[in-house]
């Protein structure tokens, strides 16, 4: 009868886990930012699937520590060994090919999303096109497929820029039109950034001398956060720029008024270098100085 009971108190436990851990692994898509790319849906399938997955681990685990207490804790006064499992190949096997298992089964799965994800492209790292192609942006608008729009991102101490080439138009603020192929080409003008964007759940780091290209689809109108995720420096935390989401014709019409706004842009890194906080202790270290005035314009 108790053998049975057992039996029963596995079952409804393992049912439990199984459901709770799966309720776990939707909720997962609620800790996130908002979902502003196509690479943030999948980067949201895969977190919510090791949310799943890691849970079944973590609660079948203090499930095994539960039932051994339950029902396999010795009689009071009982100081006798218990039973030795070395040696035993059943549980050798199965601690050793379970783990392998789920390991295989996260990298497969992980693989084929950054496959899906596709970030850099055709192009390569080192802005290379393989032999015979094309540059994307060179496909012609016919047939109703709109060429990749390609913008350049410049990082540097405590700054960045954003300039479109095809319109001759440098701002401070990073605008891309929705549902449209972006590619960035990203510069490093003095020292390691990091181009992170949460709502885009991507990042890449950026090097000195060294061009990267860099392609997302932006698929959510609104506003979001471009940051520094290296540590560049004293002011790297203050190292933001608004990334604007625009419908097409909001980006033409920013386009067309780029170089004619008024606007500006107060530049944080430089406000608190120039007018620092207080603070009790100083270290009194010394600092690059941001490369640019207080206050910028979006455009230049």
């Amino acid at each position: 009868m108790l053998r049975i009971l057992e039996y029963i108190v596995l079952a409804i436990g393992a049912a439990a886990i199984i459901v709770v851990s799966y309720w776990l692994g939707q909720q997962a898509y609620s800790w996130m930012p908002v979902e502003a790319s196509t690479d943030a849906e999948r980067i949201d399938d895969l977190f919510s699937f090791l949310v799943w997955l890691s849970s079944i681990i973590f609660f079948g685990v203090i499930g095994m520590i539960v039932y051994a207490i339950i029902f396999d804790r010795a009689a009071q006064k009982d100081y006798s060994e218990g039973h030795s499992t070395r040696g035993n190949a059943k549980i050798e096997a199965l601690w050793t090919g379970v783990p392998v298992l789920l390991v295989l089964w996260i990298s497969v799965y992980s693989f084929d999303i950054y496959q899906q994800m596709d970030i850099e492209g055709p192009i390569q790292v080192l802005g290379e096109l393989p032999a015979g192609a094309e540059p994307v942006d060179a496909a012609p608008a016919s047939n109703g497929f709109q060429p990749v729009v390609e913008i350049e991102v410049f990082a540097r101490q405590w700054d960045w820029t954003f300039r479109y080439p095809k319109r001759n138009v440098t701002s401070r603020e990073l605008h891309l039109p929705v549902n449209r192929r972006i590619r960035l080409v990203l510069h490093a003008e003095d020292v390691l950034h990091g181009f992170y964007v949460p709502a885009f759940r991507i990042k890449q780091d950026i090097i000195p001398n060294r061009p990267i290209d860099f392609q997302l689809l932006p698929t959510r109108v609104g506003k979001y956060q471009l940051q520094d995720s290296q540590l560049s420096g004293t002011y790297f935390a203050l190292m933001q720029a608004d990334v604007y989401v625009d419908s097409p014709q909001d980006y033409t019409q920013w386009l067309a008024e780029a170089n004619t706004r008024s606007e500006v842009i107060a530049n944080r890194a430089a406000t608190e270098h120039a007018q620092p906080t207080k603070r009790i202790f100083k270290s009194n270290w010394d600092t690059v100085s941001p490369v640019q005035s207080p206050v910028v314009s979006p455009s230049n």
